[in-house]
């Protein structure tokens, strides 16, 4: 119900507003997602009597559509099974993007083929090229999100049932999809803390949220190579997946060797916590296996660094992606050594490209101490809690220090404007705002031999 409502209200919004810029309707699209779904879960029967108020569904929809998975209410405690579903289906829409399912639709009823409008929303929406043929692109994210939440979802079931937790088939697919989408949205209160020992689960959400969080391009550059269709995968990919390596293997040594919450654990806990924890703060997708609010201010911090990198482009996690974290470090270390190229495995970074990866982490930081001095004006709390829960927000994170129900109303409005501008995109939102129409060549996720994007 809320994607046909969704998909039916933005056919009209792109018939009705064709002269905006398609990072324009982005964000309208994105807005639009949300305010829907939190007036389906305002409606009788979705919701328990008293549970929520309309800034809460309000909330939780955001939350849902941004994939972030922060939550002033319990989600399982707080709706119906009507109401776990509707989430469920915002996730899945904020996950594979706006206009991506009704895009796919328009692509197998309409001889294959998008309208050139349709065509460039899309294009803004994966931060692609005119090169790539964004038909062939949309059906392979469709049919490939599909084909691992089943896989993961059936695997996640015997784990489930095997370790006691109700429903275990519901729970599943719930957490399949919340894992893979890197929502963070749980069907326990208390996340995934209760499977803090079990390996099966641990790996099974991790690989999950690894797949959604590298991005389709990756996955897309494995399928090439294994079908003989590349002879090696593509630049992009490559410093995608080291630098997500990289992060994940000194974030996880870092928490094992000096996170007290983590060192208490008994060795094999205290192995999956720490590599856990590190992957859930790098995909973004915001589940824990400790305590997030007893860890100590050090690794607290630790975790903040890693949510502000985040994922990776045209997948399905937050941040201000790995690419555009590389390209500034490069850009800071040719600044030291007075070069004016930067330069990547013997490969020039076209000048463009990082302006915008240094544009892209300015305007960042200044929504991150922006947002951070607001809630802690509106609502009570420390300094350390409230940069927590913005970088969680901004980041479309989910993790937090246990302040999320704490919030004044003012602050959860705070948090919700962070959670929208996260999942549209820092540049996206600001060239919706100001810029002009070029933001496919300016924030390309396609990393050529040639070229870096970020």
């Amino acid at each position: 119900m809320v994607s046909n409502v969704a998909h039916n209200l933005s056919t009209i919004a792109l018939l009705k507003y064709r002269h905006l810029r398609p990072v324009t309707v982005l964000a309208i699209g994105y807005a639009l997602y949300m305010v829907v779904g939190a007036l389906v879960l305002s409606l009788p029967y979705v919701h328990e009597p008293g549970a929520v108020t309309f800034l809460d569904n309000l909330f939780v929809s955001v939350s849902a559509v941004s994939t972030t998975g922060l939550s002033p209410v319990s989600t399982s405690g707080a709706y119906t099974w009507i109401g776990e579903i509707t989430i469920l289906l915002l996730i899945q829409l904020g996950g594979i993007g706006y206009m991506t399912f009704g895009s796919f639709l328009y692509v197998f009823g309409n001889n294959g083929r998008l309208p050139h409008f349709r065509k460039k929303v899309s294009e803004s929406a994966f931060a692609l090229t005119s090169n790539e043929r964004i038909e062939s692109f949309l059906t392979a994210v469709v049919l490939m999100t599909i084909l691992i939440e089943v896989i993961g979802a059936g695997l996640l079931y015997p784990m489930f049932e095997q370790a006691g937790a109700p429903n275990p088939l519901w729970n599943a697919v719930f957490h399949s999809v919340s894992a893979f989408c890197t929502a963070g949205f749980s069907l326990f209160d208390n996340s995934l803390e209760t499977y803090v020992g079990n390996t099966g689960i641990n790996v099974v959400i991790g690989v999950l949220s690894y797949l959604g969080a590298i991005g389709f391009i990756v996955l897309f550059d494995f399928v090439r190579w294994a079908a003989d269709e590349a002879p090696r995968i593509s630049f992009t990919s490559r410093v995608i997946l080291i630098a997500t390596a990289l992060i994940f293997i000194i974030g996880s040594v870092m928490l094992f060797f000096g996170e007290p919450e983590v060192a208490k654990l008994p060795l094999k806990e205290r192995v999956l916590a720490s590599t856990f924890q590190c992957m859930t703060a790098s995909t973004t997708v915001g589940f824990n296996s400790i305590p997030i609010g007893k860890m100590s201010a050090a690794f607290a911090f630790l975790i903040v660094l890693i949510m502000i990198i985040g994922a990776s482009p045209s997948g399905t996690g937050g941040g201000i992606k790995s690419t555009t974290f590389v390209t500034t470090l490069g850009a800071i270390r040719s600044a030291l050594h007075g070069v004016n190229e930067v330069v990547f495995w013997g490969i020039k970074v076209p000048a463009q490209r990082v302006r915008v990866a240094v544009v892209t982490v300015g305007t960042y930081a200044i929504l991150l101490m922006l947002g951070t001095f607001l809630v802690l004006w509106v609502s009570k709390g420390t300094i350390d809690q409230m940069l927590f829960e913005v970088a969680s927000a901004l980041g479309t994170v989910g993790l937090s220090r246990g302040i999320t129900q704490e919030l004044s109303a003012l602050g959860k409005i705070v948090i919700i404007s962070l959670m929208y501008v996260g999942r549209v995109g820092v540049l996206v939102f600001t060239f919706s705002l100001f810029g002009g129409s070029s933001i496919n060549q300016l924030v390309s996720g396609e990393l050529r031999e040639e070229d870096l994007a970020v």
